[in-house]
């Protein structure tokens, strides 16, 4: 009864460990239940080939646009695991499933993309579960397609057909939206989970939270979507995506990632949208918009629908933006918030690389900012954004400058300080400011 009870209590927390992605504590967490447990090889065998995989995209993370290329010394224990875990048969048919994924993932990271996709096409990749499942299946899940779209793309097309094309396209697509989805809803669950865990925690320290990442699978189901529907010219749906992610409730690890889809979809609805084809979040995008290629056909509706899905935003008194530009403000007031929650103010020469991306990013965002209140002639509150930037302005011309100008349009500025900060030219005199 001892042992059973110590193999639960194991078995839980290997469950905990694939979930948060910890994965070097795999393989002590595996010598501990095989110890304890008999008849539990083809487990450690799949578990251990999770772990090192995993371990190794970690040391060697993949990049975007960059395509794998052959077999891996370092993997050849991986495949190892891996083919003993599917080839005795053993495991119950989920654990089976799991050994298919990862070994797909395994394949389109030594770059057989033709074995993987044969892979997704035997476990029934559409028919995974994903409700009353632990959060680490999510992952997978999100991961598999993430990984089945790459897959697609990379592979050419033999027939020339245009209409193949399209459908292959869209097939690459929706494997993306997809692993995004689901992506987001693993990381709402998994974030449940670790709050929940430190709130039940017994006065005695444990060991402190792990912070999740992204990886490179996740990020790609949540970036690669949009991204392929601005380069295919259906800016409708392109819009679309970004909406989606921004209204699921927000996580810790999503934080950057929305960020930078706020700033996006702001400049899109600034430079590439006018007041006529404008439709506001909460309605139905239309079936023909002048903003996407005309050659173009299809709906802009998802054809397809997931069991389960992330938490978004809800509510009665939801603000709802009602033209573009309303719409591409909210954006930027809330990236504006989080860039200045965000800014790194340190001037040591170590965090000289984090300083000079965290102003790049604010300085985006405060242009962009700009336009959107200079066209609604909103120069008070613009001054009083970019007062805000001061606080990590040091030294940048192109910041000071621009809340100068801003003052000068409030009127917050007498002549004569004008006629110091401006010359006869126009051009900036006043250099006290830096």
């Amino acid at each position: 009864m001892a042992t059973r009870k110590a193999g639960s209590r194991l078995e839980t927390e290997i469950e905990r460990c694939r979930s948060e992605c910890q994965w070097e504590r795999i393989p002590e967490l595996v010598k501990q239940l095989s110890a304890k447990l008999i008849a539990n090889d083809d487990m450690a065998e799949l578990l251990l080939g999770e772990s090192k995989l995993e371990q190794y995209l970690k040391e060697h993370p993949l990049r975007q646009g960059a395509s794998p290329r052959g077999p891996r010394p370092q993997l050849t224990e991986v495949r190892k695991h891996l083919t003993a875990a599917l080839d005795r048969g053993n495991l119950k048919s989920e654990f089976l499933q799991e050994s298919n994924l990862i070994m797909a993932k395994l394949d389109y990271v030594e770059g057989d993309y033709e074995a993987a996709l044969r892979i997704y096409a035997r476990v029934g990749l559409e028919d995974w579960p994903l409700t009353g499942v632990p959060p680490y299946r999510l992952r997978m899940a999100a991961d598999a397609y993430a990984t089945k779209g790459l897959c697609l793309e990379k592979l050419p097309i033999s027939s020339s057909t245009s209409n193949l094309h399209v459908d292959r396209e869209q097939d690459v697509i929706t494997c993306y939206e997809k692993a995004g989805d689901i992506a987001l809803l693993y990381l709402q669950e998994i974030e449940r989970v670790i709050l929940s865990n430190i709130q039940n925690r017994s006065p005695k320290p444990g060991p402190a939270p792990h912070d999740q990442e992204l990886g490179f699978f996740l990020e790609t189901g949540l970036q690669r979507a949009h991204v392929l529907y601005f380069k295919n010219g259906n800016l409708t749906r392109g819009v679309g995506r970004f909406r989606e992610i921004l209204r699921a409730v927000e996580t810790r690890t999503t934080q950057n990632l929305r960020m930078t889809i706020a700033r996006q979809l702001a400049e899109i609805l600034l430079r590439g949208m006018c007041e006529q084809s404008y439709w506001n979040p909460l309605e139905d995008p239309p079936c023909q918009s002048p903003l996407d290629d005309p050659l173009r056909k299809g709906a802009n509706t998802k054809t397809y629908a997931l069991t389960r899905k992330a938490r978004v935003y809800s509510g009665e008194n939801i603000f709802c933006p009602q033209e573009n530009t309303e719409e591409a403000l909210l954006l930027l007031l809330i990236s504006e918030s989080m860039a200045n929650r965000d800014a790194v103010l340190s001037r040591i020469p170590e965090h000289k690389s984090d300083r000079l991306i965290s102003l790049q990013s604010a300085s985006v965002v405060y242009d962009l900012l700009t336009i959107a209140l200079g066209r609604r002639g909103q120069y008070e509150m613009l001054s009083e954004c970019l007062e805000r930037a001061m606080k990590f302005a040091f030294e940048e011309f192109h910041l000071w400058y621009q809340f100068a100008l801003s003052l000068m349009a409030a009127g917050k500025v007498s002549l004569p300080l004008r006629s110091a900060i401006l010359g006869v030219d126009g051009s900036l005199e006043f250099h006290g400011m830096t």
